[in-house]
């Protein structure tokens, strides 16, 4: 009988505790670049597994989520795949400063279908892109804003090429979709990050741009203003920590 009411007992303790933690449990609304996708993904089912509270993302270019804080979103954590949207809303007093931190870094690649005839191509400033390019059109993100589309306009304004890509662009909402275009073979070519065509077996590398060719590719993170939760501070701690940085290497993400 003693037995029975100790085990009773501790099942309830542990009932009461699961209940607590259940009701301690919070969403963190995650604001990220579409290219953090799939390591993000296991990342929060980690998070929620050790901690309870659930990694709620939200993956587009960091231009538009940008305007997406700005306009009041519900995002609580922001990652960037690049400075200038970071800074965009630094200067506009919307993210904490003291929690931003630059994490990640990438490179940019140029793909090509898998199954297309182009060969590997050693890219330098003296590349000709766009004669790789034939009469179809290369795909990236939006050059005017998307980070992945900026990386290479940067790069090809450097090789003195741009005024004769310009017109051979199209132009994406992300670089996923950038990826897509290229995956369903309606352009010829595409540059995305090399972690994106990691993901995909119906793209191939073709070419490796030099990381000279263009400013560092950098991926900073940090606390919407006002949205500091404690789970939210949680979220960005553990990202920071070991198991978080083995899933980005994993999936190809330099560690700076």
């Amino acid at each position: 009988m003693l037995m029975k009411r100790l085990l009773g007992a501790v099942a309830g303790l542990a009932l009461s505790v699961a209940v607590a933690a259940q009701a301690h449990a919070e969403d963190v609304v995650v604001f990220a670049a579409a290219s953090l996708t799939n390591a993000l993904n296991e990342i929060g089912d980690q998070f929620t597994a050790k901690t309870g509270h659930k990694m709620v993302p939200s993956y587009a270019a960091s231009s538009a989520l940008a305007k997406q804080v700005e306009q009041g979103g519900p995002g609580q954590v922001f990652a960037s795949a690049d400075l200038k949207w970071m800074d965009y809303l630094a200067d506009k007093k919307l993210i904490n400063l003291d929690s931003r931190f630059n994490l990640l870094g990438n490179t940019l690649v140029l793909v090509a279908p898998a199954d297309a005839k182009q060969g590997k191509v050693e890219l330098t400033p003296k590349t000709d892109i766009a004669a790789l390019a034939g009469a179809g059109r290369i795909a990236t993100g939006n050059p005017d804003s998307v980070p992945v589309g900026l990386y290479f306009k940067q790069a090809m304004e450097r090789a003195g090429q741009w005024k004769a890509l310009e017109t051979k662009i199209a132009a994406t909402d992300s670089v996923r979709s950038a990826l897509a275009f290229v995956e369903r073979g309606e352009v010829p070519l595409g540059v995305v990050y090399a972690t994106d065509a990691a993901v995909s077996k119906k793209v191939k590398v073709v070419g490796v741009f030099p990381d000279t060719m263009h400013d560092p590719i950098v991926y900073p993170f940090a606390l919407i203003a006002g949205k500091e939760t404690p789970a939210a501070k949680a979220l960005l701690d553990y990202i920071k920590g070991p198991e978080a940085k083995g899933v980005f290497v994993k999936y190809g993400f330099k560690i700076n």
